[in-house]
Protein backbone atom coordinates (compact mmCIF):
# COMPACT_ATOMS: atom_id res chain seq x y z
CA UNK A 1 0.00 0.00 0.00
CA UNK A 2 1.33 3.22 -0.92
CA UNK A 3 2.54 4.89 2.33
CA UNK A 4 3.44 8.59 0.70
CA UNK A 5 0.19 9.77 -0.07
CA UNK A 6 -0.31 12.68 1.96
CA UNK A 7 3.25 13.84 1.73
CA UNK A 8 2.57 16.34 -0.65
CA UNK A 9 -0.90 16.33 -1.53
CA UNK A 10 -1.66 17.85 -4.27
CA UNK A 11 -3.49 20.92 -4.60
CA UNK A 12 -6.48 21.78 -6.41
CA UNK A 13 -7.22 24.72 -8.99
CA UNK A 14 -10.39 23.26 -10.33
CA UNK A 15 -13.56 25.51 -9.00
CA UNK A 16 -16.12 23.65 -7.56
CA UNK A 17 -18.79 22.18 -10.11
CA UNK A 18 -22.42 22.85 -9.42
CA UNK A 19 -23.47 19.71 -8.95
CA UNK A 20 -22.59 17.92 -5.42
CA UNK A 21 -22.77 14.98 -6.79
CA UNK A 22 -20.29 15.72 -9.70
CA UNK A 23 -17.81 17.25 -7.53
CA UNK A 24 -17.95 13.71 -5.53
CA UNK A 25 -17.09 11.75 -8.27
CA UNK A 26 -14.62 13.73 -9.53
CA UNK A 27 -12.99 13.70 -5.93
CA UNK A 28 -13.09 10.26 -6.00
CA UNK A 29 -11.47 9.46 -9.48
CA UNK A 30 -8.58 11.91 -8.49
CA UNK A 31 -8.37 10.13 -5.25
CA UNK A 32 -7.99 6.84 -6.83
CA UNK A 33 -4.70 6.32 -5.37
CA UNK A 34 -6.32 5.44 -2.22
CA UNK A 35 -9.48 4.67 -3.01
CA UNK A 36 -8.50 1.02 -3.90
CA UNK A 37 -7.94 -0.85 -0.49
CA UNK A 38 -5.31 -2.82 -0.56
CA UNK A 39 -6.00 -6.22 -1.69
CA UNK A 40 -6.03 -8.65 1.18
CA UNK A 41 -7.92 -5.87 3.12
CA UNK A 42 -10.73 -5.86 0.22
CA UNK A 43 -10.64 -10.10 0.42
CA UNK A 44 -11.35 -9.38 3.94
CA UNK A 45 -14.13 -7.23 3.63
CA UNK A 46 -15.77 -9.10 1.08
CA UNK A 47 -15.30 -12.79 2.59
CA UNK A 48 -16.78 -11.17 5.78
CA UNK A 49 -19.73 -9.56 4.37
CA UNK A 50 -20.83 -12.91 2.59
CA UNK A 51 -23.28 -14.81 5.22
CA UNK A 52 -21.46 -18.01 3.97
CA UNK A 53 -18.26 -17.43 5.06
CA UNK A 54 -15.57 -19.45 7.66
CA UNK A 55 -13.35 -18.71 9.95
CA UNK A 56 -11.15 -20.60 7.86
CA UNK A 57 -11.99 -18.97 4.69
CA UNK A 58 -10.75 -15.62 6.48
CA UNK A 59 -7.78 -17.43 7.83
CA UNK A 60 -6.64 -18.43 4.23
CA UNK A 61 -6.44 -15.09 3.21
CA UNK A 62 -5.03 -13.43 6.22
CA UNK A 63 -1.98 -15.75 6.22
CA UNK A 64 -1.51 -14.11 3.15
CA UNK A 65 -0.36 -10.71 4.62
CA UNK A 66 2.18 -11.85 7.74
CA UNK A 67 2.32 -7.79 9.12
CA UNK A 68 -1.59 -8.40 9.52
CA UNK A 69 -0.83 -11.92 11.11
CA UNK A 70 0.76 -10.09 13.96
CA UNK A 71 -1.53 -6.87 14.30
CA UNK A 72 -3.95 -9.54 14.60
CA UNK A 73 -2.39 -11.45 17.66
CA UNK A 74 -1.05 -7.75 19.42
CA UNK A 75 -5.14 -7.25 19.57
CA UNK A 76 -6.16 -10.26 20.53
CA UNK A 77 -3.70 -10.70 23.33
CA UNK A 78 -4.48 -6.77 24.47
CA UNK A 79 -6.81 -5.37 26.93
CA UNK A 80 -8.71 -4.11 24.18
CA UNK A 81 -10.51 -7.02 23.71
CA UNK A 82 -9.87 -8.54 27.44
CA UNK A 83 -9.78 -12.40 26.01
CA UNK A 84 -8.23 -14.76 28.75
CA UNK A 85 -4.62 -16.03 28.03
CA UNK A 86 -1.91 -16.02 25.71
CA UNK A 87 -3.24 -16.48 22.12
CA UNK A 88 -0.48 -17.98 19.88
CA UNK A 89 -2.41 -18.88 16.48
CA UNK A 90 -3.92 -16.39 14.25
CA UNK A 91 -6.47 -19.28 13.45
CA UNK A 92 -7.68 -19.58 16.73
CA UNK A 93 -7.21 -15.31 17.33
CA UNK A 94 -9.89 -15.48 14.24
CA UNK A 95 -12.52 -18.00 16.15
CA UNK A 96 -12.19 -15.98 19.42
CA UNK A 97 -12.54 -12.42 17.82
CA UNK A 98 -15.01 -13.50 15.15
CA UNK A 99 -15.30 -12.39 11.51
CA UNK A 100 -16.16 -8.95 11.73
CA UNK A 101 -13.34 -7.81 14.79
CA UNK A 102 -11.19 -9.27 12.25
CA UNK A 103 -12.47 -7.18 9.64
CA UNK A 104 -12.05 -3.98 11.67
CA UNK A 105 -8.31 -4.67 12.51
CA UNK A 106 -7.91 -5.20 8.43
CA UNK A 107 -9.17 -1.94 7.95
CA UNK A 108 -7.83 -0.17 10.69
CA UNK A 109 -4.02 -1.43 9.76
CA UNK A 110 -4.87 -0.33 5.83
CA UNK A 111 -6.01 3.00 6.89
CA UNK A 112 -3.92 4.07 9.44
CA UNK A 113 -1.21 4.05 6.87
CA UNK A 114 -2.69 6.76 5.08
CA UNK A 115 -3.48 9.55 8.04
CA UNK A 116 0.66 10.35 8.44
CA UNK A 117 2.53 13.07 8.51
CA UNK A 118 0.92 16.62 6.57
CA UNK A 119 -0.74 19.29 8.42
CA UNK A 120 -4.62 19.70 7.90
CA UNK A 121 -4.44 23.29 9.05
CA UNK A 122 -3.03 25.22 12.32
CA UNK A 123 -3.21 22.97 15.12
CA UNK A 124 -3.96 19.27 13.34
CA UNK A 125 -2.48 17.54 11.41
CA UNK A 126 -3.89 14.04 9.57
CA UNK A 127 -2.47 12.05 12.72
CA UNK A 128 -5.14 13.84 14.81
CA UNK A 129 -7.62 12.89 12.39
CA UNK A 130 -6.94 9.35 12.76
CA UNK A 131 -6.91 9.93 16.73
CA UNK A 132 -10.44 11.44 16.52
CA UNK A 133 -11.69 8.22 13.90
CA UNK A 134 -10.26 5.55 16.61
CA UNK A 135 -11.82 7.31 19.38
CA UNK A 136 -15.07 7.47 17.52
CA UNK A 137 -14.75 3.62 17.03
CA UNK A 138 -13.96 3.07 20.40
CA UNK A 139 -16.86 5.67 22.04
CA UNK A 140 -19.49 3.89 19.55
CA UNK A 141 -18.62 0.61 20.28
CA UNK A 142 -18.01 0.56 23.80
CA UNK A 143 -21.65 2.46 23.72
CA UNK A 144 -23.17 -0.14 21.87
CA UNK A 145 -21.66 -3.18 24.29
CA UNK A 146 -23.00 -1.33 27.17
CA UNK A 147 -26.17 -1.22 25.81
CA UNK A 148 -26.32 -4.84 24.95
CA UNK A 149 -26.97 -3.38 20.98
CA UNK A 150 -26.05 -6.06 18.25
CA UNK A 151 -23.88 -3.74 16.58
CA UNK A 152 -20.84 -2.91 18.50
CA UNK A 153 -18.32 -4.22 15.96
CA UNK A 154 -20.31 -2.67 13.31
CA UNK A 155 -20.11 0.49 15.25
CA UNK A 156 -16.12 0.26 15.73
CA UNK A 157 -15.88 0.11 12.09
CA UNK A 158 -18.27 2.95 11.14
CA UNK A 159 -16.87 5.02 13.74
CA UNK A 160 -13.15 4.21 12.08
CA UNK A 161 -14.53 5.54 8.43
CA UNK A 162 -17.34 8.25 9.72
CA UNK A 163 -14.63 10.96 8.86
CA UNK A 164 -12.92 9.36 5.76
CA UNK A 165 -14.46 12.67 3.48
CA UNK A 166 -11.59 15.28 4.99
CA UNK A 167 -9.01 12.35 3.78
CA UNK A 168 -9.95 12.79 0.55
CA UNK A 169 -10.54 16.39 0.52
CA UNK A 170 -7.21 16.52 1.77
CA UNK A 171 -5.82 15.06 -1.22
CA UNK A 172 -7.77 16.88 -3.56
CA UNK A 173 -7.87 19.99 -2.11
CA UNK A 174 -5.95 20.68 0.54
CA UNK A 175 -6.00 24.73 0.74
CA UNK A 176 -9.48 24.70 0.48
CA UNK A 177 -9.98 22.19 3.66
CA UNK A 178 -7.18 24.61 5.39
CA UNK A 179 -9.34 27.55 4.50
CA UNK A 180 -12.10 25.49 6.24
CA UNK A 181 -10.58 24.78 9.17
CA UNK A 182 -9.63 28.35 9.62
CA UNK A 183 -13.05 30.07 9.38
CA UNK A 184 -14.49 27.46 11.27
CA UNK A 185 -12.05 28.27 14.30
CA UNK A 186 -12.39 31.95 13.55
CA UNK A 187 -16.24 31.86 13.21
CA UNK A 188 -17.11 28.73 15.88
CA UNK A 189 -18.90 28.04 13.05
CA UNK A 190 -20.65 25.25 11.34
CA UNK A 191 -18.04 22.87 9.71
CA UNK A 192 -20.43 21.04 6.85
CA UNK A 193 -21.58 24.53 5.82
CA UNK A 194 -17.96 26.50 5.61
CA UNK A 195 -17.38 23.24 3.31
CA UNK A 196 -20.12 23.69 0.90
CA UNK A 197 -19.49 27.34 0.99
CA UNK A 198 -15.81 26.90 0.16
CA UNK A 199 -15.68 23.09 -1.70
CA UNK A 200 -19.24 22.72 -3.27
CA UNK A 201 -19.89 19.66 -1.04
CA UNK A 202 -18.81 18.83 2.47
CA UNK A 203 -16.70 16.00 3.91
CA UNK A 204 -20.24 13.53 4.33
CA UNK A 205 -20.70 13.61 0.81
CA UNK A 206 -17.16 12.95 -0.04
CA UNK A 207 -17.45 10.18 2.67
CA UNK A 208 -20.22 8.39 1.34
CA UNK A 209 -19.21 8.17 -2.03
CA UNK A 210 -15.73 7.00 -1.53
CA UNK A 211 -17.45 3.96 0.72
CA UNK A 212 -19.22 3.26 -1.92
CA UNK A 213 -16.39 2.70 -3.96
CA UNK A 214 -14.80 0.33 -1.87
CA UNK A 215 -18.27 -1.14 -1.25
CA UNK A 216 -18.53 -1.13 2.65
CA UNK A 217 -21.82 -2.04 3.81
CA UNK A 218 -24.99 0.30 3.12
CA UNK A 219 -25.33 1.48 6.85
CA UNK A 220 -21.44 2.08 7.56
CA UNK A 221 -22.14 4.31 3.76
CA UNK A 222 -24.69 5.93 6.07
CA UNK A 223 -22.73 6.69 8.64
CA UNK A 224 -20.37 8.55 6.40
CA UNK A 225 -22.91 10.50 4.92
CA UNK A 226 -24.96 11.59 7.56
CA UNK A 227 -23.31 10.94 11.03
CA UNK A 228 -23.65 15.20 11.28
CA UNK A 229 -27.14 14.66 10.10
CA UNK A 230 -28.72 11.65 11.50
CA UNK A 231 -32.32 13.10 11.48
CA UNK A 232 -32.30 13.62 7.90
CA UNK A 233 -32.49 9.49 7.44
CA UNK A 234 -35.79 7.82 8.03
CA UNK A 235 -35.91 6.33 11.21
CA UNK A 236 -35.38 2.35 10.96
CA UNK A 237 -31.91 3.40 8.89
CA UNK A 238 -30.67 5.38 11.67
CA UNK A 239 -29.07 3.18 14.64
CA UNK A 240 -26.21 3.17 13.60
CA UNK A 241 -26.12 6.72 12.39
CA UNK A 242 -26.87 8.12 15.46
CA UNK A 243 -24.49 5.92 17.81
CA UNK A 244 -21.67 7.02 15.58
CA UNK A 245 -23.37 10.86 16.38
CA UNK A 246 -23.34 10.43 19.86
CA UNK A 247 -19.65 9.10 19.89
CA UNK A 248 -18.38 12.19 17.53
CA UNK A 249 -20.30 14.53 19.88
CA UNK A 250 -18.05 12.94 23.10
CA UNK A 251 -15.07 12.84 21.43
CA UNK A 252 -15.10 16.33 19.58
CA UNK A 253 -16.37 17.74 23.31
CA UNK A 254 -13.74 16.45 24.99
CA UNK A 255 -11.17 17.65 22.78
CA UNK A 256 -9.53 14.13 21.30
CA UNK A 257 -7.67 14.73 18.10
CA UNK A 258 -9.52 16.67 15.52
CA UNK A 259 -12.08 18.10 16.71
CA UNK A 260 -13.28 21.19 14.51
CA UNK A 261 -16.09 18.89 13.19
CA UNK A 262 -18.82 18.67 15.83
CA UNK A 263 -18.34 21.26 17.98
CA UNK A 264 -21.76 22.98 17.15
CA UNK A 265 -23.47 19.51 18.36
CA UNK A 266 -25.01 18.67 21.46
CA UNK A 267 -25.82 15.48 23.09
CA UNK A 268 -29.79 15.00 22.37
CA UNK A 269 -31.47 13.08 25.03
CA UNK A 270 -34.06 12.13 22.09
CA UNK A 271 -31.75 10.58 19.36
CA UNK A 272 -29.62 9.17 22.36
CA UNK A 273 -32.92 7.30 23.30
CA UNK A 274 -33.76 6.06 19.88
CA UNK A 275 -30.20 5.05 19.65
CA UNK A 276 -31.22 2.26 22.49
CA UNK A 277 -28.68 4.07 24.90
CA UNK A 278 -29.27 5.62 28.40
CA UNK A 279 -28.09 8.82 29.39
CA UNK A 280 -26.24 7.31 32.33
CA UNK A 281 -24.43 4.96 29.68
CA UNK A 282 -23.06 7.83 27.90
CA UNK A 283 -21.99 9.48 31.45
CA UNK A 284 -20.24 6.22 32.29
CA UNK A 285 -18.66 6.22 29.27
CA UNK A 286 -17.31 9.70 29.22
CA UNK A 287 -15.56 8.96 31.95
CA UNK A 288 -13.32 6.04 30.81
CA UNK A 289 -13.10 7.23 26.91
CA UNK A 290 -9.87 8.23 28.36
CA UNK A 291 -8.56 4.49 28.63
CA UNK A 292 -10.36 3.50 25.98
CA UNK A 293 -8.52 5.58 23.80
CA UNK A 294 -5.30 4.93 25.27
CA UNK A 295 -5.64 1.05 24.80
CA UNK A 296 -6.89 1.09 21.30
CA UNK A 297 -4.07 3.82 20.14
CA UNK A 298 -1.44 1.35 21.74
CA UNK A 299 -2.72 -1.28 19.24
CA UNK A 300 -4.05 0.85 16.33
CA UNK A 301 -2.37 4.33 16.32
Amino acid sequence: MPTTLLTNPKKSTDAPAADPKSIVADAVKKVSTIATLPEVTARIVTTVEDPKSTASQLHKIVGHDPALVTRILKVVNSAFYGLPGQIGSVERAIVLLGLNAVKNIAVAASLGQLFRGVKLCEGFTAKDLWTHCIAVAVTARELGKQSSLPIADEAFLAGLIHDIGILVALHVYPEKLKQVCDRTKAENGDFCQIEREICGVDHQQLGMGLTEHWKFTRPCQMVAGYHHHPQDLADNTRVLVLLVNIADTIVCKQNRGFNLTALQQNLDPALIEEAGVSMAIVEKTQEKIGDLISNAMSILG
